[in-house]
């Protein structure tokens, strides 16, 4: 007979993405996901396994739930440099107000906090850094006068995105972030 489980694993998952995103998961021990979730030992690890699954799942999470959303409304956008500047504006305000100012992004952490030793983690990173990179490419082909091409500005602004998201996590102010990115788009044109 299957075991029968007393706990929701979407809404434990949500408890241990918060946990990872906000703390990294090389400050996350086994113990604070089981005060966080309330579960004990055994339950987490007969659902999810250990750690390292635990974050790996909570990282995917992560992306299919916060990133990817944010991406199709981009490639979707026709307005290209304008979407873009909405999207960074979106990014600063998420990233600097709100539920989980102060937090980054939970890719960029893991990017920052060396979790990408792992292949399978490295792969969920990079994925998510490719797709980030597409969706900004999408965006300003629709872009007339570029004066770099759209692929070179794309990955410049994937790495102003990750910028942004590091910064603010260790208390940038917004009004600062919105200069440089600012700064940096206008020089596209």
């Amino acid at each position: 007979m299957p075991d029968v489980k007393h706990f929701d694993p979407d809404a434990v998952l949500d408890e241990v993405m918060a946990l990872f995103w906000r703390r990294g998961a090389a400050s996350t021990g086994i113990q604070d996901i089981v005060t966080a979730t309330g579960l004990n030992r055994s339950s987490l690890y007969s659902t999810f396994g250990g750690k390292r699954e635990l974050y790996l799942a909570a990282l995917r999470r992560y992306v299919h739930e916060r990133s990817q959303p944010i991406f199709a409304r981009l490639i979707a956008d026709d307005r290209g440099l304008a979407a873009i500047e909405d999207f960074f504006a979106g990014l600063i305000t998420t990233r600097c107000s709100g539920a989980h100012a102060r937090w980054g992004c939970m890719v960029a952490n893991g990017h920052a906090n060396g979790e990408n030793d792992d292949a399978d983690i490295s792969a969920v990173l990079r994925e998510h850094h490719d797709q980030l990179s597409k969706a900004l490419h999408i965006a300003l082909e629709r872009e007339q006068q570029l004066r770099i091409s759209a692929g070179q500005a794309a990955d410049m602004l994937a790495m102003l995105a990750y910028g942004v998201n590091l910064r603010s996590r260790a208390g940038a102010d917004e009004k600062a972030l919105n200069a440089t990115v600012k700064a940096a788009l206008s020089a596209l044109v």
